[in-house]
């Protein structure tokens, strides 16, 4: 059984478990309270598929409460929703009747699963690509091979960004992408060629990547096709992999222009990504 945390801040701590695992969730809020009711206006419930962390009252009302947190985790992820609900013996009850004589108004919103995000290579395009992403809500694991581009004070940039960031000094990168959870978008911008082509001969082997993106030219990429060909991987295995990555209209080649059409095109597969879970479920 999961353990009761509905006390104080405790529920923060049910909203990272499920960040943490991947799963997602809906935080019951009571936001207003009128006349007699079992808690007071501030009390929090975290639901999740399969568990239920804290109290908004128990009875009806939580039953209740847990019924319709469930179905909005059924459904596409929406606008927060508040609903006011009666604590009278002629109120509609479907868990028994709870005849406080108040009522209580119960926010829910909804705790979506984070997009994740390996950036295979944290030299001067990587870190610029990690400034940006580090902003938005996600998983974000940095992998490099070179001890020296995942310094403390290198990386010192990120320090207070929203993301939760995963560090990987890996001397065999590609080991990382069987760490990296279901769905990860995949970013190939190492230093050594040959280390991009073996992190992409891994990475289509992989079944559980959202998308792999590789930086270079199409020269590059030619060279690659034949490689990694040549290592069993079919031409529609090969259409997994983008490249270049990023959006074309951007021209630039420094390496914060690179970084930012590369986010962008990042947001953007994001979207595509909701959309298709909205029309699946």
């Amino acid at each position: 059984m999961a353990p009761d945390l509905g006390s104080g801040q405790d529920w923060l701590t049910a909203v990272a478990r499920l960040r943490e695992q991947r799963q997602a969730g809906v935080v019951v809020t009571v936001v207003a309270v009128r006349g007699h009711a079992p808690r007071e206006a501030g009390a929090k419930m975290v639901v999740s598929a399969d568990q239920v962390w804290g109290t908004v009252g128990g009875g009806n009302l939580e039953a209740t409460a847990v019924d319709r947190a469930r179905e909005l985790l059924a459904a596409p992820a929406g606008d927060p929703e508040l609903v006011t609900v009666r604590l009278t013996d002629k109120a509609p009850a479907e868990h028994g009747v709870q005849c406080c004589g108040g009522e209580v108004t119960v926010l829910y919103e909804h705790l979506p699963v984070a997009p994740s995000v390996a950036v295979f290579g944290v030299g001067h395009v990587g870190l610029e690509l990690a400034r940006i992403l580090a902003r938005h809500d996600l998983d974000l694991h940095l992998v490099d091979s070179r001890a020296d581009q995942l310094t403390d004070d290198r990386l010192a940039v990120l320090a207070d960004a929203p993301a939760r960031i995963h560090v990987h000094h890996a001397p065999v990168p590609e080991l990382v992408l069987g760490q990296v959870p279901p769905g990860t978008h995949v970013l190939v911008m190492t230093h050594d060629h040959a280390e991009d082509a073996a992190l992409c001969d891994a990475a289509l082997r992989c079944r559980h990547l959202a998308s792999i993106g590789l930086i270079g030219s199409d020269a590059k990429w030619r060279r690659f096709q034949q490689r990694l060909a040549a290592e069993g991987h079919s031409p529609e295995a090969l259409a997994r992999i983008t490249t270049p990555i990023g959006l074309p209209g951007i021209r630039g080649k420094e390496p914060a222009a690179i970084a930012v059409g590369v986010a962008a095109s990042l947001l953007m597969a994001f979207d595509r990504q909701h959309a298709s879970t909205e029309v699946t479920r």
